[in-house]
């Protein structure tokens, strides 16, 4: 039986050569090798669609934007986008405690771990070059909210980032504590229901902007997406319950 999928994902734009998907969390990009009934965007796309080519590609508990390429030829010209690094990404995230500074570059290179497969980590000598510019938009106490800007399109590359500089992603089960963000947890006094609710249970991280030239027309476009719920949710509530400091407060 297939895994029934998480929530719906929306078809942002579509013509003859490319397609534009906002993926919720929960959603794989491609088959798991191991079960192919977990709910992944080809498979959902192909039955829609027909055939399509994957260009790139974000984990399963990252939500946000996603190109697909509809033919070969599309295909072969997205790829060398960002083969040669002339697409430019945006994400958000919600972090656990303050980054170093206020706007950084993280130069850290990165080579699969040794001893957990399928994990990254930071090794300078044996690692392909790795970068992310980041600014914090907003630091609350115990919390940060970083717009990053990946340079480089390594595996895992802004989580193991993050936790490198020493501010992993919320919720992260590989690269943070993984625990989820309960109200609870930021609002004094809080009562509520004695089973409460998760207002986050996964990774915070959001592909919110995508800029690449057409390859069919040749000029350079820009898809946006919104920030889900549960992040909204969860940036609602440290903008109501958490102070704001500053990181000359945090003593870096």
């Amino acid at each position: 039986m297939l895994e029934r999928p998480p929530a719906r994902f929306t078809i942002l734009y579509e013509d003859k050569d490319i397609l534009v998907v906002d993926k919720p969390s929960g959603y794989l990009v491609l088959p798991d090798r191991y079960d192919a009934s977990l709910p992944n965007l080809v498979r959902v796309l192909s039955v829609r669609r027909g055939k399509v080519f994957v260009v790139h590609r974000i984990d399963k508990e990252t939500s946000g934007l996603v190109l697909f390429a509809k033919h070969e030829v599309s295909h072969a010209a997205l790829s060398q986008q960002f083969e040669h690094r002339l697409v430019q990404k945006r994400y958000y995230a919600i972090t656990v405690g303050a980054l170093p500074s206020d706007e950084d570059v993280i130069d850290a290179p990165l080579v699969q771990s040794d001893r957990d497969e399928g994990l990254m980590k930071v090794d300078v000598k044996r690692g392909k070059e790795a970068r992310t510019r980041y600014q914090a938009t907003e630091v609350f106490k115990g919390y940060s909210f970083v717009e990053l800007h990946p340079e480089t399109g390594r595996t895992h590359q802004i989580r193991v980032h993050l936790q490198h500089a020493g501010s992993p992603i919320l919720a992260d089960p590989l690269y943070g504590d993984g625990k989820p963000f309960y109200l609870s947890g930021v609002k004094t006094h809080y009562k509520g229901l004695e089973e409460e609710r998760p207002l986050l249970a996964r990774t915070a991280l959001h592909a919110v902007a995508l800029s690449f030239v057409h390859p069919g027309t040749r000029e350079r476009v820009q898809f946006g997406a919104e920030l889900p719920r549960d992040m909204e949710a969860v940036l609602k509530n440290l903008r109501r319950f958490c102070r704001v400091v500053s990181f000359a407060s945090n003593g870096k």
